[in-house]
């Protein structure tokens, strides 16, 4: 049950950040102004892949774990819908949100903060679902 309920624990945790990310943050995006853009985006980024990089990893690893050590309870097409989730957000992450902050960091451009910002709810549908599925999976314990 340990490994189920790190796997829930972060799942919730990314999903709630996700939608504030989604809903508030990056629209904020645009009105920080092109002065002070730069040193906001770097700030991010120095900031924030402290508190999700090892939640996201837990996430990744417990949901692996999930097909090793499935509760019996759990369905196995549960736990390789989990992982195909994980690995989802982050091919998402590395091929989609890191470019556009990587052109961000060079200065505020629209598209790429539009691109940033449309390509980023496939992050939040997919943790979305994840919740959802941990809960259910977690239910049947």
């Amino acid at each position: 049950m340990g490994i189920l309920l790190t796997n829930l624990a972060a799942t919730l945790f990314m999903t709630g950040l996700i939608w504030f990310v989604q809903l508030i943050h990056y629209p904020l995006y645009a009105q920080v102004g092109a002065d002070r853009f730069v040193n906001y985006e770097n700030l991010h980024r120095q900031m924030i892949t402290p508190l999700v990089g090892p939640v996201m990893l837990v996430e990744l690893l417990t949901a692996a774990a999930l097909i090793i050590k499935r509760p019996e309870t759990i369905p196995a097409s549960a736990a390789w819908i989990g992982l195909g989730l994980a690995g989802l957000i982050w091919l998402s992450t590395a091929l989609l949100q890191v470019p556009e902050h990587g052109v961000l960091s060079n200065g505020f451009d629209t598209a790429a903060h539009q691109r940033l910002v449309s390509t980023n709810w496939l992050r939040t549908a997919a943790w979305s679902i994840r919740s959802l599925l941990m809960l259910w999976c977690v239910a049947r314990r």
